[in-house]
C-alpha cells in the first residue's frame, strides 16, 4: 500500500477512516494485524495486477487466520462444535477491519460497485479458501450499500446490535438532554457536575495538536485497560499509534480529562464527515462517571459541535441506552463449506436474529427520550 495514496486535501469529504490505505498499512508495519499476530494480510484486487494504490482497482482487505481474536462477531461456538466434530475450523478467512467493530465500507473503490463486482469478488475469496483450505469465510460489520451488494446465495446472513447516538440537529449539548425524560435528564447532569465536584476539566485536542506526550500517555492507559479486562497488553501496538497519528491526524481527536493541569484519562475516537466512531479509553485511576463523560458525553458535544450525524461508541455497553443510545442492528455475511455445518449454522443463525429483534424492541422501551 502507498499511505499517500488516499489522503485527503483540506476540501475534500472525510470519509470512512478505517479503509484508508494510512490505517491498514500501520496495522501491518506495526506488526499489529500480520501473519505473527494471526491476522495474515492476502487483500484482494478486482481486475488488476498493480499496485494496491491502483486508483482504477477495487480493493477488499481479506485476512487468513488461526483464530476469532480482534473480530467482535463471535463464532467460537462454531469453532468448538468443528473441534467435537474432529474437523478443523481455522485456517478461515475473514474480510474486516482488524480490531475494529464498526460498519462501513467493505470495498474501496475508484468507481461505484456492481453487483457483478461483488460477485466475482466472492468467486476469487472462494478460490482463495480452496487454496489454503479455509473452512468459511466471514464479511464483518458491512455498510447497507455493501451488505445490499454482496447478496449471494452462497453467504448466510448473521444479525447483531450496537447502540449508536443520534444527532437530529441539536444546537448544543443542553438541547440534545432536552428531549430526555426529567428522570433520565437529572441523572446525565449529576454524572457531568461530579465531574467538575472532582477538579476535573475536559478538553478535546485534534490532530496534531494532541501532543506526543498525550499520545504516550494513551497508549499507556489503552494498556493498563486491556491488562485490567482480561490480563493481556492489547491487540495493538504503540507503533501503530504513532504512524497513524503521523499519516492520518485530521480524522483523529483524543478527549483528555486533566486533573491540577496533569492528564489523567484519555478517549481516543476517529471522525469522518457523517460519523464518530469511539475506539479506545483509559484513566490513570478510578474517578466517577469519567468513563460517561469521555467516551458519551464529550464525544456526543464533539459531533454536535461539527455537525456530526452519529456517534458509533463501540461494541457492546447496554448501560448507553439510558444515556440516549439507540439499538441498531449490525450484519455480518458468512460463507461455510462444510454443508452439514452450514445448514446447522443457517438454523442457528435464524434463531439467533429472531432474539436479537425483541432485543431492539425491548431496548427501544428503555430509551429516555419523551414519548411526544
Amino acid at each position: 500500500m502507498n499511505p499517500d495514496a488516499q489522503k485527503p486535501s483540506p476540501n475534500q469529504p472525510l470519509e470512512y477512516p478505517f479503509l484508508r490505505s494510512e490505517f491498514l498499512q500501520a496495522l501491518e508495519d506495526s506488526e499489529s494485524a500480520c501473519e505473527a499476530s494471526g491476522w495474515n494480510p492476502i487483500h484482494l484486487l478486482l481486475n488488476s495486477n498493480t499496485d494496491q494504490a491502483d486508483s482504477d482497482s477495487a480493493f477488499m482487505p481479506l485476512y487468513l487466520k488461526d483464530h476469532s481474536m480482534g473480530e467482535y462477531v463471535f463464532d467460537w461456538a462454531w469453532a468448538n462444535a468443528y473441534h467435537d466434530n474432529g474437523l478443523d475450523y481455522y485456517p478461515k478467512l475473514v474480510t474486516s477491519i482488524p480490531f475494529t467493530p464498526s460498519v462501513g465500507p467493505r470495498v474501496r473503490s475508484s468507481q461505484p460497485l456492481t453487483e457483478d463486482d461483488c460477485s466475482q469478488l466472492v468467486d476469487e475469496v472462494l478460490a482463495v479458501a480452496e487454496d489454503t483450505g479455509a473452512s468459511s469465510w466471514h464479511f464483518l460489520f458491512p455498510g447497507a450499500e455493501h451488505l445490499g451488494l454482496f447478496e449471494d446465495p452462497r453467504l448466510l446472513q448473521r444479525t447483531g446490535v450496537q447502540y449508536q447516538w443520534h444527532n437530529r440537529g441539536y444546537k448544543n449539548f443542553e438541547d440534545f438532554t432536552a428531549t430526555m425524560m426529567s428522570r433520565k435528564r437529572k441523572m446525565i447532569r449529576k454524572e457531568r457536575k461530579g465531574i467538575v465536584d472532582q477538579g476535573i476539566s475536559i478538553s478535546i485536542e485534534v490532530g496534531e495538536a494532541i501532543s506526543p506526550e498525550i499520545w504516550r500517555l494513551f497508549y499507556q492507559l489503552y494498556e493498563r485497560t486491556y491488562i485490567k479486562r482480561n490480563g493481556t497488553r492489547g491487540y495493538l501496538t504503540e507503533e501503530f499509534f504513532r504512524q497513524i497519528a503521523a499519516t492520518m491526524p485530521e480524522q483523529i481527536a483524543m478527549a483528555v480529562a486533566w486533573h491540577d493541569e496533569i492528564p489523567i484519562a484519555c478517549a481516543l475516537y476517529f471522525f469522518d464527515d457523517e460519523t464518530l466512531y469511539g475506539r479506545y479509553w483509559g484513566s490513570v485511576d478510578e474517578f466517577s462517571y469519567l468513563h460517561f463523560e469521555l467516551c458519551y458525553y464529550s464525544g456526543i458535544e464533539f459531533a454536535i459541535s461539527r455537525g456530526i450525524k452519529r456517534y458509533d461508541a463501540g461494541a457492546q455497553g447496554e448501560h448507553k441506552i439510558v444515556r440516549g443510545f439507540e439499538p441498531v442492528k449490525t450484519y455480518s455475511l458468512h460463507w461455510i463449506k462444510h454443508p452439514q455445518f452450514r445448514d446447522a449454522i443457517a438454523r442457528f443463525l435464524q434463531r439467533e436474529g429472531e432474539g436479537i429483534d425483541e432485543h431492539i424492541l425491548q431496548a427501544q422501551e428503555m430509551l429516555p427520550y419523551r414519548k411526544d
